[in-house]
């Protein structure tokens, strides 16, 4: 009987083992997704599954448990990685803008191209993405040329108009930017125009609705004036290799450094 316990412990204390090896490999290590949507055509399909490198920008640990359906602040660390993220990495990431409001609602996730760097300025051209800091092919150069090539009249007016869908500035997923990519610590001057296009930003990071004044030329927040902001985060540029048919950036603006997950190290299984 004792022999027969000691077995039992013995495979307890194992089982344990494996699942906190387990759970310490998705948290700190790598983690599996499976793609859902058409966005990333025809680099992944629906249906494929990724495992996600979290070695790469550093594993992200939460510090804050209180998950809402509705959205919460992310209060999150992120581990030391081993090399920044690159211009055409593949990105798993937290979708961050929830009707203008930068929000965490887990299991949220997005997976997208990383197009422009904190520090980059973006820009798309005719259908074509270019980038201030990079010379080389951005993303699948088949689907911008089809893009290219589509008349306005054949893209549904929702699609086509881009950030940040305002009267003054007319961006669209075919003619886009310039667009800075805001860097942690860099100084921007705020303007009706800047306010405008970093409109969703500038409200989570000062933590409270902009006035946009275009007749004054002025911008308010509380109650002050505001001339200046200096970043309090780094964001990045994503967007789907199906650029016809993809949420990404072009729509919802940067992604903050914490919503990143990971980078997509190679394809587990594909259909």
């Amino acid at each position: 009987m004792k022999r027969f316990l000691r077995i039992s412990y013995a495979l307890a204390a194992s089982c344990m083992a494996l699942v906190v090896l387990y759970l310490g490999c998705r948290i700190f290590v790598a983690d599996r997704f499976r793609i859902p949507t058409e966005s990333m055509e025809p680099t992944l399909v629906p249906g494929d599954v990724v495992i996600v490198n979290k070695l790469l920008a550093g594993a992200r640990i939460y510090t804050d448990l209180h998950f809402s359906e509705d959205g919460v602040e992310l209060k999150s660390r992120r581990m030391r990685g081993l090399r920044p993220i690159r211009h055409n990495d593949i990105v798993v990431f937290n979708q961050a803008n929830h009707k203008g409001k930068i929000k965490f609602v887990i299991n949220n996730v997005y997976c997208k191209r990383c197009i422009g760097l904190p520090g980059d300025t973006v820009s798309i051209v005719d259908g074509w993405y270019r980038n201030s800091n990079y010379s080389g092919l951005l993303g699948v150069a088949e689907e911008q040329r089809l893009l290219e090539q589509t008349p306005d009249s054949m893209v549904h007016r929702k699609c086509l108009r881009a950030m940040p869908k305002d009267k003054h500035i007319r961006w669209t997923i075919r003619n886009f930017g310039p667009m800075y990519i805001p860097r942690k610590g860099d100084v921007m001057a705020v303007t009706p125009e800047t306010a405008t296009i970093y409109r969703v930003i500038l409200d989570w990071e000062i933590g409270g609705p902009l006035d946009i004044d275009w007749e004054r030329n002025r911008v308010m927040a509380a109650g002050r004036e505001l001339c200046r902001h200096r970043f309090r985060h780094s964001y990045y540029f994503m967007s789907g290799d199906n650029v016809m048919n993809s949420d990404d950036s072009r729509y919802k603006g940067p992604v903050p450094e914490e919503y990143v997950i990971g980078v997509v190290g190679w394809t587990l299984h594909s259909i």
